[in-house]
């Protein structure tokens, strides 16, 4: 056969072959799958803090409602409003001129009182010098004594009325009771008030430390404690408790559990709780909405599974696919406590070293054989991912290499490749 032949029957029978060796793999490997790859989390028991979020209010540890205790027009206010004042200080003033006259006539009434009482025991005495020498009678002895009495005793009347009229003129200086901050004042200068009106001119509030009131059902109360006898697990005796505020942030500092009222409303069937916070820095006012999150106790060898990895049955109950040893998936029906940021804090149904399916469950199914991978830490996938970002950059050398070794030589005048009169000569040789 000369080489013209033979170079026709492989440009033939070449490319017949080269089609048919992926058809012949592809049909050996259909008669066996891999197992499907999955991702799973390794469990290990723990011990963990059990915490309920209760609903609550923020209250003063402290209030007074600032109310005139005399009647008369106000003539100055003497505070900031919003502003911290200290017990003792000067708030508003009362017109005091009425009061003043009141203290002018008290004073007078005791000076004549005693004047009286002086008169009276200088007659108390010269009746006692008469009787001694038998000149007075017994009967005007004891009138004169009983005078003098009288006397003295008007005497400390008076210094009462007098006290109570300098009361009432202090009164017209109205003053803080409590140490905290003012809040807006009701009565302006000129407003005219009265005595224990219904009304308060302003109040303060001690707003550090302030108190956190919240409720808990009755029925929550009853199944913590049935749970408390059931396990080993203890309560905490210093309770702890954070405060998720309105805007969804936490309150930096930790407060306490002060106390809870031995009532369950009739109405709603709660029981209130009272919390105490420290706040410096006045954050926490008076009628905020905040979420309180209480540490009841701690449960001992426990299991927090990835929320990702439990889903429900038809019945609503928690279920997971774990990974045995002989990488088989298997279902497990779990006992959920609570949840804790991203996962759910299980007490049965799973086991320290489970291996838990978190990624690629819809490919799977009970008694399957699959091919488990380790699901990587948040800082270990950052670190896979940093030289993924600096590729590119070395991409288009590399590429411009590879494009260099796999570009074709030019076609030669007649239309076939340059390369094709090189396969020649080793046609002749093998002649």
């Amino acid at each position: 056969m000369s080489a013209l032949s033979r170079r026709f029957c492989n440009s033939l029978i070449l490319p017949l072959l080269t089609g048919l060796i992926p058809q012949i793999a592809t049909a050996q490997g259909q008669g066996e799958m891999p197992p499907p790859a999955i991702t799973v989390v390794t469990l290990h028991a723990q011990d963990v803090p059990l915490t309920t979020t209760l609903p609550g209010r923020v209250a003063a540890s402290a209030e007074a409602e600032v109310r005139p205790q005399v009647n008369g027009i106000v003539t100055e206010r003497l505070f900031e409003e919003g502003r911290h004042v200290m017990l003792g200080e000067p708030l508003f003033r009362i017109d005091p001129t009425t009061y003043e006259a009141a203290v002018a006539q008290a004073e007078a009434a005791v000076a004549q009182a005693r004047a009286q009482a002086e008169n009276a025991r200088r007659e108390a005495e010269r009746v006692g010098a008469l009787r001694d020498r038998r000149v007075a009678s017994e009967s005007s002895t004891d009138s004169a004594i009983a005078a003098r009495d009288a006397a003295e005793a008007a005497v400390k009347v008076a210094q009462a009325q007098l006290r109570t009229a300098e009361i009432e003129l202090e009164r017209t200086t109205i003053r803080a009771e409590l140490d905290g901050e003012i809040g807006l004042t009701q009565a302006s200068r000129g407003a005219l008030v009265t005595a224990s009106q219904a009304t308060p001119m302003a109040v303060i509030r001690t707003l550090d430390p302030v108190y956190v009131d919240v409720t808990q059902s009755a029925a929550e109360v009853i199944r913590f404690r049935r749970q408390m006898a059931q396990t080993d697990w203890q309560v905490r005796n210093d309770q702890k408790v954070t405060l998720r505020l309105a805007d969804g942030t936490d309150f930096d500092k930790e407060g306490t559990l002060t106390a809870a009222e031995p009532y369950v409303n009739e109405t709603t069937g709660v029981v209130t709780l009272r919390l105490s916070f420290a706040n410096p820095d006045r954050v926490l006012l008076p009628g905020m909405y905040v979420q309180a999150v209480v540490q009841q106790t701690i449960a001992q060898d426990v299991i927090l599974a990835p929320q990702e990895g439990v889903a429900r049955d038809r019945r609503g109950q928690p279920i997971a696919l774990v990974v045995n040893a002989q990488n088989v998936i298997e279902q497990r029906a779990l006992t959920i406590l609570q949840d804790m940021g991203n996962s759910w804090v299980v007490s049965e149904g799973l086991s320290d070293g489970d291996r838990i399916v978190v990624e690629g469950v819809q490919k799977i199914g009970v008694g399957m054989t699959v091919a488990p991978e380790e699901r990587k830490a948040p800082e270990a996938e950052a670190a896979a991912g940093a030289p993924a970002e600096a590729a590119p950059e070395a991409a288009p050398e590399a590429n411009a290499e590879t494009k260099a070794e796999a570009t074709p030589a030019a076609p030669a005048e007649g239309g076939e490749p340059a390369t094709e009169p090189a396969a020649e000569p080793a046609t002749d040789a093998a002649k």
